[in-house]
């Protein structure tokens, strides 16, 4: 089956919006190795000068299947008529032609491919591998698409003695798998596709008669991981908070294996949050899961051997809210009940079951950290506090009776879902007196940042430093700031622009010394994917979080563009050992 070509268009309602860079694009009923193939930006293999070092490329699964069944036809009938009939990509926010626009488009696997260092010498520190999540969908989408909506691809930049090797992998799951295997999207999207009652309707009755007839089997799971990585009890996981976590692995030669879905040991049986956090100290990795429906919010934890404890569930958020990310402290984790969640008046007018509530007043819940209920949570008002990221929190004193949190307050938070670009986040630090109720806020910077990010070795106790992406709107970043949160002024200690046309990612700090519990805090260096929109290449930057203009110390040319994502982090090479036994 091949569509006609997508043309780029310009529509008055999105004038605001960047043009589709993709000239055409063609689906396969049986993929190879990607369903889309872009001309603008080529995703061809590297020049014979670079070295690639798989002998035999690794593609994606081809489809057993020698002909589409009589109801997988039927069903795909009726989701072409919902796509271009009863629910059509008609905002800017859902339209595949914007959303996969310029280096969002989406690229094919890369196996593990020899990078040139353009720049400097990468620092010994960095022998490992930094990893970055990020949404890349399998398949050109038949109807409405959503930034968030992307299959999960990660890139991994492993680094050993100087030298870099770039691999690109889909997380290999149920929903990427079942997928490929047909050769045709069998999963709805969760942001984009149930934009009205009508089209919730139409898609979940597709669903259901999928279901029935055995196209899948939901109870495998339909997340996406797509959002970030985390490393706790020696095992490295791809995140995405509608699914469980998937296992995976670097090989030694620097391939991207997917062990699996994990659910530790049947513990863990439903969802869990894109951002658990670790105790640098203790190993202990804290987490949750939000949800539609009571327990709207529950908290539970894993110990330094990755063993499950068990579930808190937090009946005293009487809503559901978007409850994307959390913090914690030595004593404390902080929960925030925000202005955003499921909004069933918004999706009766045609909108996204996700919107803004301007008449909810926005609350942070302190619940001690070990707690085995909710009877100890205290609720704090704190009005048009928004927060999709938190950056830090700590106790202010021994007896953690007072509680500092550090994270970027959406202030726009009604333009979350559709409009990013009209969303500024201004980085905001919370104090909060848990005797009293005297809640304390002050304004760190008023950039437009958000994806920040600090020395892992302060998670939970107070830190300084602060290292943020400068939104350019969002979700493209120009620019990486380092504040220091301990100044009453001129917070701002140092700023580097990535150029005219030049746009990262999340930033990500790895300490020089890791070990060394004398360094400094900001002793270290900061690493980010960037892209050149005008040459359209890709780059790995290495940016020395001390110095003011956090200079450059180390480049590295990839092979290839890599598509803006979401979260990465860097795994030390003792680390990725580990992972191998």
């Amino acid at each position: 089956m091949v569509p006609k070509p997508i043309m780029a268009t310009t529509p008055s309602s999105s004038q605001h919006f960047p043009l589709l860079n993709i000239s055409s694009a063609r689906t396969e009923e049986k993929p190879q190795t990607h369903n889309i193939t872009t001309r603008t930006i080529p995703t061809t293999p590297p020049p014979p000068t670079q070295k690639t070092v798989t002998k035999r490329p690794q593609h994606v699964k081809t489809s057993k299947r020698t002909e589409t069944s009589v109801p997988a036809l039927i069903f795909n009938a009726f989701d072409d008529i919902i796509n271009n009939f009863i629910d059509p990509p008609l905002k800017p926010s859902v339209d595949p032609r914007h959303v996969l626009s310029q280096n969002f488009a989406p690229v094919n696997e890369l196996p593990p491919t020899e990078c040139e260092i353009t720049q400097g010498t990468l620092p010994p520190c960095l022998d490992g591998a930094y990893i970055r999540n990020g949404p890349n969908p399998q398949f050109l989408p038949r109807g409405p698409y959503h930034l968030f909506d992307g299959d999960g691809m990660l890139h991994s930049l492993r680094i050993s003695k100087g030298k870099a090797t770039l691999c690109s992998r889909y997380v290999k799951t149920y929903k990427y798998n079942i997928e490929n295997e047909a050769g045709y999207p069998l999963i709805p999207n969760v942001f984009s596709g149930f934009n009205s009652l009508v089209a919730s309707a139409a898609r979940g009755s597709v669903s259901a008669a999928r279901v029935l007839t055995g196209q899948y089997n939901p109870s495998n799971g339909i997340g996406l991981a797509n959002t970030s990585l985390a490393l706790f009890g020696n095992r490295l996981f791809a995140l995405g908070e509608s699914d469980l976590p998937y296992m995976i692995r670097l090989t030694p030669n620097a391939d991207i294996e997917t062990l699996g879905r994990h659910d530790f040991d049947g513990k863990l049986f439903m969802s869990m949050t894109a951002h658990p956090k670790i105790d640098p100290e203790t190993g202990e990795c804290f987490a949750f899961r939000y949800g539609p429906v009571p327990p709207f919010l529950t908290y539970f934890r894993f110990d330094s051997n990755g063993r499950k404890h068990q579930d808190v569930p937090i009946f005293s958020m009487t809503r559901p809210s978007f409850l994307h990310d959390f913090a914690i402290t030595k004593k404390h984790a902080i929960f925030a009940d925000i202005q955003l969640g499921m909004n069933p008046l918004d999706m009766i007018a045609g909108g996204s079951p996700v919107g803004s509530d301007p008449s909810k007043i926005s609350r942070l819940g302190i619940l001690p950290r070990y707690a085995i209920d909710e009877s100890q949570i205290k609720w704090f008002d704190v009005p048009g506090f928004n927060i999709i990221h938190a950056i830090n929190a700590w106790d202010e004193d021994d007896d953690g009776k007072t509680v500092t949190l550090v994270a970027p307050n959406i202030l726009s938070v009604e333009h979350t879902m559709e409009r990013m670009d009209l969303v500024h986040a201004m980085v905001e630090k919370v104090t909060i007196e848990l005797d009293t109720g005297i809640v304390t806020r002050k304004p760190m910077s008023e950039r437009n940042l958000d994806f920040a990010v600090i020395n892992q070795a302060f998670v939970g106790k107070k830190n300084r430093f602060v290292y943020a992406a400068v939104g350019d709107p969002m979700p493209k970043i120009s620019g990486v700031v380092k504040l220091d949160v301990s100044k009453e002024e001129e917070r701002t200690v140092g700023c580097r622009m990535y150029g005219e046309g030049c746009y990262g990612g999340e930033p990500f700090f790895v300490a020089r010394e890791p070990d060394n519990p004398e360094i400094e805090e900001d002793d270290g260096y900061l690493v980010s994917y960037v892209h050149d929109e005008r040459k359209g290449e890709s780059n790995f930057l290495v940016m020395d979080a001390k110095s003011p203009e956090l200079d450059i110390v180390a480049a590295v040319k990839l092979p290839r563009r890599v598509p803006y994502g979401f979260h990465g982090l860097f795994v030390t090479d003792s680390e990725l050992r580990k992972l191998s036994l």
